[in-house]
C-alpha cells in the first residue's frame, strides 16, 4: 500500500489530499489532487481498475472527473469501477458537469461502473473484498470507514469521522488501520488525538498509522503516533 496523499481538505503542511493506492490497480479515495500526485509518484492512472470511496467531499472524491477525462484522452480501455455511498453515481455526474461541461455524457473507450456501499455488506471486486462500516461525518450523503481484504492482506481506513465504536469493528484484526488524526482535541465531525489516545488499546488491528491532520495536528507532539506522509510504502 502506498500513501499517495495524506493531507487534509486545504493541503495543510503541502501534503496532498486522501488517496490511497492498495497494489496498482486500486485506490481508497480520490481526492482533488489525487491526479497530479499519481504522476508525482510516477504511478500510471491507466492502471487503476477500482476506485472505493469512504464519503463525498471534494478532497475525497474530486479527483475522479480528472482520472476518467485523462482516461478518455489517453485512450484508456480498461473499464472502471467506483465504489461509493449511495448518491456517487449522481454526486460524479454532477461534478463533472459542473468542471467540464457535456463530459459526464460522452462516448469512451471505457465504461465506468458505479455501485453502491450498505452498511457492513461486503462486495467482492476481483481479488478485492471491500466493506463499509457507516461512521459520523456530514457530507450530504453516508459516510464510512472501510475494510479492504486482498488474497493475503487486509487494511481499513477511518476516512473523517467523529468517534464511533463502528471503528473498532473496522480495524478488527486488520494488518494495517490508517485513521484520521485531524486535531489534537476533539472536533465536530472529525477524529481528534485526545479520544484516540484514550481509545487506543481497544484497537485489535497489527499497526494504526495516522493521516488527514491539520495544522494544529501537524504542529502537536506525535511522537507516541506513526503518521503518514505522501508517497509512503506499507
Amino acid at each position: 500500500m502506498t500513501i499517495v496523499g495524506s493531507g487534509d481538505a486545504f493541503g495543510s503542511g503541502g501534503r496532498f489530499q486522501t488517496c490511497i493506492a492498495v497494489g496498482a490497480q486500486t485506490l481508497v479515495d480520490c481526492g482533488a489532487t489525487s491526479l497530479t500526485a499519481l504522476r508525482q509518484q510516477s504511478r500510471e492512472p491507466n492502471e487503476i481498475r477500482t476506485v472505493v470511496l469512504t464519503h463525498l467531499h471534494g478532497d475525497h472524491f474530486g479527483g475522479l472527473p480528472f482520472l476518467i477525462l485523462d482516461g478518455q484522452f489517453r485512450r484508456r480501455t480498461e473499464d472502471l469501477t467506483i465504489v461509493g455511498p449511495p448518491g456517487t453515481e449522481d454526486r460524479l455526474k454532477a461534478a463533472m458537469e459542473t468542471l467540464y461541461p457535456g463530459s459526464s455524457e460522452v462516448r469512451r473507450r471505457f465504461d465506468v461502473h458505479v455501485l453502491e456501499h450498505t452498511d457492513r455488506r461486503p462486495q467482492r471486486l476481483d481479488d478485492l473484498t471491500v466493506t463499509p462500516y457507516e461512521v459520523r461525518h456530514a457530507s450530504g450523503a453516508p459516510a464510512y470507514a472501510v475494510r479492504v481484504q486482498t488474497p493475503d492482506r487486509s487494511i481499513a481506513y477511518s476516512g473523517d469521522t467523529e468517534w464511533t465504536d463502528a471503528l473498532l469493528d473496522a480495524a478488527d484484526g486488520v494488518d494495517l488501520f490508517l485513521c484520521e488524526g485531524y486535531s489534537p482535541t476533539p472536533i465536530r465531525w472529525h477524529l481528534d488525538l485526545a479520544t484516540l489516545a484514550e481509545r487506543r488499546d481497544r484497537f485489535n488491528c497489527q499497526e494504526l498509522v495516522l493521516t488527514h491532520l491539520s495544522p494544529t495536528a501537524l504542529a502537536a507532539d506525535l511522537t507516541d503516533w506513526t503518521v503518514a506522509y505522501d508517497g509512503l510504502r506499507l
